[in-house]
């Protein structure tokens, strides 16, 4: 029943034509998520769709420039930004969603969305924990899409994540969970986080992920207990055998960044070539790839923005 449900979700007789608008589109509460839409300049019906999902401890606005620059480069289309289940505006505006906290319930969410703007992506791409969201939403169709689909996932594998060096998620989130909340400042965070061993960098971008509290003081802008229940699933969700039967009308493609903070086994890119996943290489960049090199991301996914156009 679920199955069904979720390929009626999807269908594109229910993506009715979308009147144009300069403005972004903002979320609302009937939405199971935080969303916003980007829009390129070329009239609403010949416009397509990409949706950009962030990784864990991030939000829609994280990748909100790259976004921009997509919808500059390819007019025809619109981005789609969410902020997942526990994460970003999510966390304010649609408190305490029903569990359990997984990478599966953060899918279904994301075409919950879909369902509720009445839109059939040509277009799926996440990042990091956004990047198994996004396999996962597929397989949620069991096997059938109703027309081609376009899927890129950046810097993870389908089955096991082993981060190799740097800030590790987990490290991260058992030890903001031990803080005394709530902080005094960022300053006090990014102290603490850096003496701790956490590097200046990351404990700066923590840092952003606090917000005023009503009684005074910085609290977070996250539910931090939900996302620690969602890498756990992140880590212990293993999607090669989807990956092996995956739909005929899908095309999935990954990035791996040259500095990539995942072990990339040569056991994994051989499965990912067997099933006909193409694997590239995105040099000069860590695992913040829309970040630390946004041009050569884009001359990547370009070709398939072109075809799919």
């Amino acid at each position: 029943m679920v199955a069904l449900h979720l390929i009626a979700a999807l269908l594109p007789a229910l993506a009715p034509p979308l009147a144009p608008a300069p403005a972004p589109r903002a979320s609302t509460s009937s939405a199971p998520l935080a969303y916003e839409l980007l829009r390129g300049t070329a009239p609403s019906a010949s416009r397509h769709t990409c949706v950009l999902l962030h990784g864990i401890l991030g939000s829609g606005r994280n990748l909100r420039a790259f976004a921009s620059r997509l919808c500059e480069e390819f007019p025809e289309w619109q981005c789609l930004l969410v902020d997942l289940r526990c994460h970003g505006r999510t966390a304010s505006t649609h408190p305490h969603p029903p569990g359990p906290h997984t990478v599966e319930s953060a899918a279904l969410d994301v075409i919950g969305v879909l369902r509720h703007l009445g839109i059939y992506p040509e277009m799926l791409l996440g990042h990091s924990f956004g990047g198994k969201v996004v396999m996962s939403m597929i397989e949620q169709t069991r096997g059938v899409l109703p027309r081609r689909l376009q899927a890129w996932v950046l810097d993870t594998v389908p089955g096991d994540v082993y981060v190799e060096g740097g800030d590790h998620p987990k490290d991260t989130i058992q030890f903001v969970r031990t803080l005394r909340m709530p902080l005094s400042s960022r300053k006090e965070l990014v102290d603490q986080l850096t003496a701790a061993g956490f590097s200046t960098e990351g404990a700066h971008w923590m840092a952003t992920n606090l917000k005023p509290e009503a009684g005074g003081g910085l609290g977070w802008a996250f539910d931090l207990e939900g996302i620690a229940e969602m890498y756990e699933s992140y880590e212990r969700t293993d999607l090669w055998p989807w990956l092996k039967a995956k739909p005929k009308l899908l095309d999935l493609d990954f990035v791996r960044a040259e500095r990539s903070a995942f072990v990339w086994t040569d056991e994994d890119l051989r499965k990912m070539e067997e099933v006909g996943s193409h694997v590239h290489f995105l040099r000069d960049s860590s695992h913040w790839v829309h970040i630390d090199n946004p041009d050569g991301l884009i001359e990547i996914l370009a070709p398939s923005f072109r075809r799919l156009t």
